[in-house]
């Protein structure tokens, strides 16, 4: 299925789990002290980097760029070490993730009561995803390098629905 972060974020509950999808649009990179510090930035009742209301958040740390291009080979990064964040940013408003591998239980919990869904990419494909990548800007925290929260635009990046708005999940069903 092919569709737009701003559908999708208004369409989660169409998704189903196990579903291909070919995702365009706006999305922003987030990995561990990112998401630690929009957190402190939440707890501080402080603006964040992006509107997080129907965002969608790629774990990725992208390799530098070598120029022209804007970004390097940026494949997704092990999802678990998020999971500690994720219930709180979902609560803000975020309906997309993506990453790679499963989700714990209370992730999962949070993505059904709030009607997120999480998307994988395969992991070993940044070089794939890097191609899906039509512009791509550092918005903040810059001094955390690879860890920087990155503003892309994609097209047609190849993703699979693996926990859905219902709490169906590819990693429990096999």
């Amino acid at each position: 299925m092919k569709i737009s972060v701003d559908e999708l974020a208004l369409k989660t509950q169409e998704i189903k789990a196990g579903m291909r999808i070919f995702l365009s649009g706006t999305i922003y990179t987030a990995r561990d002290q990112a998401h630690k510090r929009i957190i402190d930035l939440l707890d501080k009742k402080e603006k964040t980097p992006f509107e997080l209301k129907n965002s969608c958040i790629y774990y990725c740390g992208p390799l530098p760029a070598r120029p022209p291009a804007k970004i390097g080979a940026c494949g997704p990064t092990t999802s678990l070490r998020m999971d500690v964040f994720t219930p709180r940013l979902i609560l803000e408003g975020v309906k997309i993730f993506i990453g790679k591998g499963p989700r714990s239980a209370a992730v999962c919990n949070a993505i059904s009561q709030r009607q997120a869904v999480y998307l994988v990419a395969t992991g070993g494909t940044a070089a794939l995803l890097y191609k899906t990548i039509t512009d791509a800007q550092i918005i903040a925290f810059e001094d955390l390098g690879a860890e920087a929260v990155y503003k892309l635009q994609v097209k047609d990046m190849p993703l699979i629905a693996a926990v859905d708005a219902y709490g169906n999940n590819i990693f429990k069903r096999g």
